[in-house]
This record gives structure tokens, sequence and C-alpha cells, in this order.
């Protein structure tokens, strides 16, 4: 057997018994990655180190440290309160504020954004009989829709691997295309699972501010007003928002800067803040990426594409590519999937039978829309949230919608992006 497909058969073993095994599949990647690289592929200890992707992990670590403060200090539910007044406490609007919400974190760096808005969402949602489903996939397709801005970790990811593979992208398609996509979604979640109920119903915006709601949930811990603590951490995400777009500066030097700045100040909220640090999905996805850099050297990324071309119809080879991210991001990392997808297309791509853009923002969607499923870490994360009494009805609808979503998504983003572009 080749390296090439050696590197193939294990990655697949990976996945198989990361997910069946519930084991962190960035601990399988990484020992792969030694195991491959150093026994099938000729690669020095050196080589296979120099593909974990210290970037990555510093832009991690700094954007959830520094968004740990704005979780445990208040200033999230101050801009969800303050969200509430804009649009003067309709509940029928609460849904979008927290789509909003979720979208505009994520686009500014905020990679785990679902983990910041569902704990404030789902509650939201029981407190004021709103369906629960129907707000955790707002929340979850809110993020999808910002999760490829310039500058986030999704979008800065896939453009910079694609500049280093001398191909043309354009941060603004890969970023307006999910945005669209998920955007149409959210309306027809909005639609169909209760949305044109919610209209003419209002919420006491002063009772929301101090934390003083009815219900059967505890009191909410958002404040009263924004104090000086909280008005600097707005400013410190606004602050990271403007050097991010209008610097060279790393994100994540920018974003640990900040959050040393915070800790400075706050040091009782230092500890819980890098608590707050998911070390495990840091782990996951640098684990992926480092196997990734085995597999192109070990030439599986040359041997996967000369398979694809050779079915003589690059549309549906690429619609085969968009399920196959689809089908295996459901339960598993959709940042790790798109890199291994975009990888493995990089040769077929520079052939110039499929537009890299086009592709790129096919593959985008149809690898993170999927992120609806109980097994992706959205869906967990919104799952998680829900209080104990209705999480197993909850689960079984959040699995009856995923399974549409799996089947429907990768089809409709290769017919919405892929095919028009073929054709023009």
């Amino acid at each position: 057997m080749s390296a090439a497909v050696l590197s193939i058969v294990v990655l697949a073993v990976i996945f198989v018994v990361a997910t069946s095994r519930s084991v962190n599949m960035g601990v399988l990647a990484l020992t792969a990655a030694f195991a491959v690289g150093l026994g099938a592929a000729g690669m020095s200890q050196a080589d296979v180190l120099a593909g974990f992707p210290a970037d990555i992990f510093l832009i991690l670590v700094g954007l959830t440290f520094m968004f740990g403060f704005a979780q445990h200090n208040g200033t999230i539910d101050w801009i969800v309160a303050a969200g509430m007044r804009l649009v003067r406490g309709r509940v029928a609007a609460a849904p979008w504020i927290f789509f909003v919400l979720t979208a505009a974190l994520i686009s500014v760096g905020a990679l785990f954004a679902v983990a910041i808005v569902a704990p404030l969402a789902i509650p939201f949602a029981r407190r004021y009989a709103i369906d629960q489903l129907m707000m955790g996939l707002m929340v979850v397709h809110g993020a999808l829709a910002g999760a490829f801005s310039p500058i986030s970790v999704y979008g800065s990811f896939i453009a910079g691997y694609l500049r280093g593979q001398d191909l043309p992208i354009s941060p603004l398609p890969l970023f307006l295309g999910p945005f669209a996509f998920n955007l149409v979604i959210g309306v027809l979640v909005y639609v169909f699972l209760g949305g044109r109920e919610l209209l003419g119903r209002r919420v006491d915006t002063e009772a929301l501010a101090s934390g003083d709601q009815p219900g059967d949930g505890a009191p909410a811990s958002g404040p009263q007003r924004l104090g000086a603590y909280q008005a600097l951490t707005l400013a410190g995400l606004l602050l990271l928002a403007v050097l991010s777009v209008a610097t060279d500066l790393d994100t994540g030097v920018v974003a640990l800067s900040i959050g040393a700045l915070f800790a400075l100040l706050a040091p009782a909220d230092s500890k819980r803040a890098l608590d707050g640090v998911s070390w495990s999905v840091m782990l996951l996805i640098c684990g992926i990426l480092t196997y990734i850099n085995v597999l192109e050297t070990a030439g599986a990324v040359d041997y996967v594409s000369e398979a694809i071309t050779s079915i003589g119809a690059p549309l549906l080879a690429v619609l085969l590519l968009c399920y196959l991210a689809g089908v295996t991001s459901a339960v598993a990392s959709s940042l790790g999937i798109i890199g291994v997808a975009v990888a493995l297309a990089v040769p077929f791509l520079e052939q110039g039978s499929v537009s890299p853009i086009a592709f790129t923002v096919a593959l985008a969607v149809a690898a993170t829309v999927v992120d609806v499923s109980p097994f992706s870490t959205n869906g967990a994360l919104v799952l998680a949230n829900v209080p104990e009494v209705d999480r197993d009805a909850m689960y079984r609808r959040m699995l009856g919608y995923a399974g549409v979503v799996v089947v429907a998504g990768p089809g409709l983003a290769w017919l919405t992006f892929l095919a028009p572009a073929s054709l023009a």
C-alpha cells in the first residue's frame, strides 16, 4: 500500500474511531501524524511539527480568553438587554436579536459565539414560551452566517490557505455567500417554527435589564446599566474588530493582549476566563490541521485529485466533495473538514475547470450548514443548554432537522454557488 493510500485510510479510521468511541479527534490525528509521517511518508519529526498551526492555535486561545471576560462580567447580557430595548421589547424580534448577535460575535473572531449566546438564548426562549428548537437554530445559523468574515477564524484560515497555494480568493464572496444562505434558512426556520405566533407579544425591557424576569428559571444576571468594567470590555471588543480590519496585526496577538489587560484589571475573572478556553477543541482543530500536512507530504492530495479528475465531470466531482464534507462535518469538526477538503481539491482547482471562489463558497456552506446536528460542536452546545426535562424531545427534533439538512444542504450549496458559476 502506498503512503498516499495509507494516509487516507488512516484518516478514515480516525474519523470512525473518534466518533464511535467519543475520543478527541485531535489526539488521534496528532498521533497518526507522527506514525504515518515518520513511518510511511519519510518525514522527520521537525517536518511533522512544522505542520502544527501555531497561528491558528494562538488565535483560538486569544479570542476565547478575551471573550471569556465579556461572558462573565455581564457585557454580553447588557448587549442582549440593549438589543431588546432597541426593538422596544417585541418578543417576535428576539430570535433575530440572537441571530444577529451570534453572527456579529463570530464575524469579529469569537469562534465560540454559540457557546456565548446559547446560554442566554435558550433560557430566554423557555421563559417567554418561544420554541427552543427555533431559538437554538437561529443561534446556530446566525453563527454560520457570520462565520466567514475576513477577520473570523474560518474566513482567515481559508483565505490564507488558498493564497498560500496561489489560488484566487475574494474575501467578500466568501463572507456574503454563507451569510445569505443561512439568512434564508433563518427566515424559513422562523416562519415554520412559530415566529409568526410571537407577533404582538412584548417583554418588559426594564425587568429584563435588571434581571427581574418572570418564569420558571433563575433570574438573569444582566446589569441595570453599562458599568465602567463592562464599558471597557465593550471597547476592547470594538478595538479588536478595528485593529483586525485596519492593520496587519495578528488577530490572536491582539485578542490575547486585550485579554491580558482585562486580567490585570480584574484578576478574579481571569481564572474563569482561562478555564473557559476549550482546550479540547483547540487540540481537535490543531491535530486535524497537522495531519493535513502529512496527507500533502504523503501524496494523498495528488492521489485524490487525480481520482476526482478522472471522473471526467468536474461539476459531479465537486458535488461529491461537497457531500463528503457535509456528511463528515455533521459528526466532526467543520473547520478541520474544510481544511481537508480544500487541500484535496487544490490540484484539481489549479486546472481551472471549476471556479476556485465558487467552489470555496459552496464547500464552506456544505461543510458548516450541517452544524445543527446534535453531534456537532454547535448543535451540542445548544442541546446542553436545554433543561433536562426537555432534552430528549429536543434531541429528537434536532436530529430530524439535521437529517434533512445533511441530505439537502450540500446539494443546495452546489446548486446555488457552483452550477451558476460553471454555466456563466
